[in-house]
């Protein structure tokens, strides 16, 4: 190793450079890449952190950058299989049309994952929802059935679906934040 990478490794971490590493942990579990153990563990790692070369001994094993969602061509294009807002917004509605597995990523944000308009791919959809200090609000329509589960996850759902209707399993985790899945939109 030369003396600058070594220096470079020396340099002392900032909290921005450890909530960097904390979204690319959390986008690499989304993607299936880390266990939950591991994520766990990783996370316990980064917040001790406290220069880049022990940042950088935390992901050593993940690629340098994880996949990214396109924007889609056109309305009814497939959404992308990841959907990541770091410190921002996410809003996914109208006519849009939702793979049959799809995962959301909120740090530090707001998400809104509208399914009155979409088309789901599959009889069975599968949402994938983490929030990490941030709410998503997932809206499904009349006659979906909903199974959702995990850490922080409410659901609001009204009325009874039929024997054939579709299935949207969310399942989610929430973190100093919450997922809440209803049938009708929040007024502001």
């Amino acid at each position: 190793m030369s003396a600058e990478q070594q220096e470079a490794q020396a340099v002392r971490a900032s909290d921005g450079d450890r909530d960097e590493m904390l979204v690319r942990l959390h986008t690499a579990f989304a993607v299936g890449r880390l266990s939950e153990a591991e994520l766990d563990e990783r996370i316990d790692r980064v917040l001790a952190a406290r220069t880049h070369g022990q940042l950088w001994a935390v992901a050593a094993d993940l690629p340098s950058e994880d996949a990214r969602v396109a924007p889609a061509g056109s309305t009814l294009a497939p959404a992308g299989r990841l959907q990541v807002a770091y410190k921002g917004s996410l809003k996914r509605a109208g006519r849009w049309r939702l793979p049959e597995r799809c995962t959301v990523v909120v740090y530090k944000g707001t998400g809104l994952i509208d399914l009155r308009g979409a088309e789901l791919d599959a009889q069975v959809t599968e949402l994938r929802v983490i929030a990490y200090k941030s709410t998503v609000e997932i809206v499904v329509p009349p006659g979906v059935r909903v199974e959702a589960g995990g850490m922080g996850v409410c659901a609001e759902v009204h009325g009874t679906p039929s024997a054939g209707a579709p299935v949207v399993n969310i399942r989610g985790f929430a973190y100093k934040g919450a997922i809440e899945v209803k049938d009708r939109i929040r007024r502001a």
